[in-house]
Formats: structure tokens, C-alpha cells, sequence
């Protein structure tokens, strides 16, 4: 049975950064991650460019119930912090609209550079280690492989992330093993996920793509708007305006069951209904055929798929079929479409400031495994990365 200070279960952004924080300060450190390699999940991350943190970090950019606790943690190690580890790590970095990148715009130069100071730091790492149970004795928290490999730490961290992209690696199977130490947890759904829609115009329209503003509605009330693309495809809408409002619609219909979901969209957000009504009055004086009433104001494709609207020559009613077309949700995608998750331990359990379980002492949590979901634009990955480094430095010092 092999003994450190501090057993790190997850290898992904969150689980190697508390690594080199928890070394840094001098004790023994282990990653005990289930895949093959660490960091899978952050060559995935940005479309392959890896947007790891957002100029604008605070805790207003995330879930209402986890305000308290980023707050905390960003108190700590936050905007500047984060930019500061990589810098002095060797990496530069540049904002796009608020979005940071590493100025390679490649993803797999910050896993290098993160994997060099791993292995500068001589970080031991138990690759193909999935974990099979969790217990914690006199001696310790007791990690054991499927393969029956034990491995014992004075304190533990989980950094596990929550069901997102299964195949790179973190699959919610870790939930179970907070279970086991009391904690609640918050039922996990998919997140910056497509909409399952069936309507005829996702149908016709699939793999066509506009600029759109996009509301979501639930039981008849506005709760979340958008603005930017949209794809219609064959199985709903997808695009970063449906992936920006997509939370409050999955938690809704996967969490509570709910049925009453609509989304509205504005497929002309650069013109007022009444700039639409005045040149739609126009273009039916001068006989426009009905396929091509909305040639120059949407893609050609939309004639075709509008056709029994337009044919009502009803300049009223097409423009509020272009301005506020309504779409009945029936669903999300799954977990393999999905970019976060919502939901995962409960944010009450665990202390402000130092990432520790209320419930046990010497546990600790860091990542996504947390009921703690930001927008998209890099808040995911630079909770990640803070939570890491506070709950490894947390760790080391119990």
C-alpha cells in the first residue's frame, strides 16, 4: 500500500493543478486518474484552443447557489491568479472579446506546459486507476483500484468533474464515493447542450445557420435570452445562442420534469418587427413571388421552408413568424453533446474559502463535481483551475 500526504482522485484541469499547488508546499502528492492520460478533457476544451479563463471573472457568472462559494475561492486565487500561474509557467496569453487563450491557440501547449511542471515537481500519477471504492480509517483515506491497488493519503481531494464528454474520462461515477461520506447531491443534467425540437423548419432547414436572438420560456415566463448563432438540425436547434440558454431549459425538463418549454426566436434581430411589416408591405405591392418575400433578410433556403406562412401574403403575420417564432421543447441531447454539467455536491456541505467537506474533515473538493456551473466563455475551466489550487493548498496544510 503505497502512503502520501495527499491522494488526488481526477487528472483533469481542477485534479492537476491542486497537485502542483498541494507540492509547492513541499508534501507528497498523487493523481490517481481512470484514464490512460491527464488533461484529456482540456485538449477538448475551446474547440481545441482551450479558453481557460474570462477577463471578467466573478461570481456573477455563475449558478445563484454557488455565489457564496466561488466568491471565496476567487477571493483567493482569482482573475489575476490564474493569469499569473500560467505566466510564470511559460505561458502567454491573449483576450478575444474577454476570453483568454494561450497565445498558441492550442489547447495542447497548456497541457504541456502544465504536464513539464508535473514532472518538475516529480508529482507521482497512477494512470488506468479507477477507482472502485473510497473509505476513509485511523490511518487515512483508503483509495482502491478495481484492480485491487491501494492507495492511502492523510487528506483527499475529489476532482473528478461531473458527466460531460464521458469518453474523456468523467463519467459522475465518483458521486457515489461522496454519497458514502453523507454528501447530497444535486441531480446532474446536461448543460451547453442542443435542443430537441421536432418542428417541420428544423427539419428543412437542417444544417442551416443564422445570427439569432433566442428566448428561453417555461410555464409562460422569459428566463433566460441570448444572442448569436443558431444551427437548425434534424433533431432540434443547436448553436452558441441555444448552448447560452440551455441550462435553465435542461434543468427544467430533466431535473423537474417540466413540459410547458418553449423557445423564441428572432430570426431578424437587426430589424424592428415594424422595419419587417414596411418592407414586406413593399415587396407584396411590387408581387414578389411568395419563395422570395424574405430574399436578403434570411437565406434563400427560408422561402421553401416558410412557404405556408408566406403564402398568406399577411405582412403581420409573417413578421411575427420571422420575429417571434416559437418552438416547443421536447428535450435535450445527451451527456456526449453536453459541454458542462449542472448540478453535482451541494455547495453547503463544503466550506467557503478552503474547499473542505463540513462532514469530514481532510476532504476536499475542487472542479466540477461541485454544484458549480459558469457561463461559457472560460468560467467553466478557470473555476477549475482555482478551485484546484485552493483545495491543494488547503490540502496540504491539513
Amino acid at each position: 500500500m503505497q502512503k502520501f500526504s495527499t491522494v488526488i482522485v481526477g487528472g483533469g484541469a481542477s485534479g492537476i493543478i491542486a497537485a502542483i499547488s498541494a507540492k509547492r508546499k513541499g508534501i507528497s502528492v498523487v493523481i490517481c486518474e481512470r484514464m490512460g492520460q491527464v488533461g484529456k478533457k482540456i485538449l477538448a476544451s475551446g474547440n481545441g484552443r482551450c479558453n481557460l479563463s474570462n477577463d471578467k471573472l466573478d461570481e456573477s457568472c455563475y449558478n445563484q447557489s454557488a455565489r457564496p462559494l466561488v466568491k471565496s475561492v476567487f477571493n483567493r486565487f482569482g482573475r489575476d491568479g490564474i493569469k499569473n500561474f500560467f505566466y510564470e509557467l511559460g505561458i502567454k496569453l491573449h483576450s478575444e472579446e474577454g476570453r483568454i487563450f494561450p497565445a498558441t491557440n492550442q489547447s495542447s501547449s497548456v497541457l504541456k506546459i502544465l504536464e513539464i511542471e508535473l514532472k518538475r515537481l516529480a508529482i507521482s500519477i497512477e494512470l488506468n486507476f479507477d477507482a472502485a471504492d473510497i473509505s476513509y480509517t485511523r490511518d487515512g483515506f483508503v483509495v482502491t483500484s478495481k484492480s485491487n491497488k491501494k492507495i492511502i493519503g492523510r487528506s483527499l481531494i475529489f476532482a473528478c468533474g461531473g458527466k460531460s464528454y464521458p469518453a474523456l474520462g468523467s463519467d459522475g461515477s465518483a458521486y457515489k464515493f461522496a454519497k458514502n461520506f453523507g454528501h447530497k447531491i444535486i441531480e446532474p443534467v446536461p448543460v451547453a447542450v442542443p435542443i430537441v425540437i421536432k418542428d417541420p423548419l428544423c427539419h428543412i432547414l437542417q444544417g442551416q445557420k443564422i445570427f439569432a436572438k433566442v428566448k428561453s420560456i417555461i410555464s409562460g415566463v422569459v428566463i433566460g435570452e441570448a444572442a448569436g448563432d443558431i444551427l437548425f438540425t434534424k433533431y432540434g436547434l443547436s448553436g452558441t445562442s441555444i448552448l447560452d440558454i440551455s441550462e435553465e431549459i435542461s434543468v427544467a425538463v430533466n431535473r423537474f420534469n417540466k413540459k410547458d418549454i418553449a423557445v423564441a426566436v428572432d430570426m431578424a434581430p437587426f430589424m424592428t418587427t415594424k422595419e419587417l411589416e414596411d418592407e414586406l408591405a413593399k415587396r407584396i405591392k411590387k408581387n414578389f413571388s411568395t419563395e422570395d418575400l424574405l430574399v436578403g433578410i434570411l437565406p434563400n433556403k427560408f422561402g421553401i421552408a416558410m412557404k405556408d406562412l408566406l403564402k398568406t401574403k399577411d405582412k403581420i403575420a409573417i413578421a411575427g413568424g420571422v420575429k417571434d417564432r416559437r418552438f416547443k421543447v421536447l428535450g435535450t441531447r445527451g451527456w456526449n453533446e453536453a459541454e458542462f454539467t449542472s448540478g453535482g455536491i451541494e455547495v453547503n456541505q463544503v466550506r467557503e474559502g478552503t474547499l473542505e467537506s463540513k462532514l469530514r474533515k481532510g476532504l476536499y473538493f475542487a472542479g466540477e463535481i461541485l454544484d458549480v456551473n459558469g457561463r461559457r466563455g472560460g468560467y467553466n475551466l478557470a473555476w477549475a483551475w482555482a478551485s484546484g489550487f485552493v483545495a491543494g493548498e488547503e490540502a496540504a496544510n491539513a
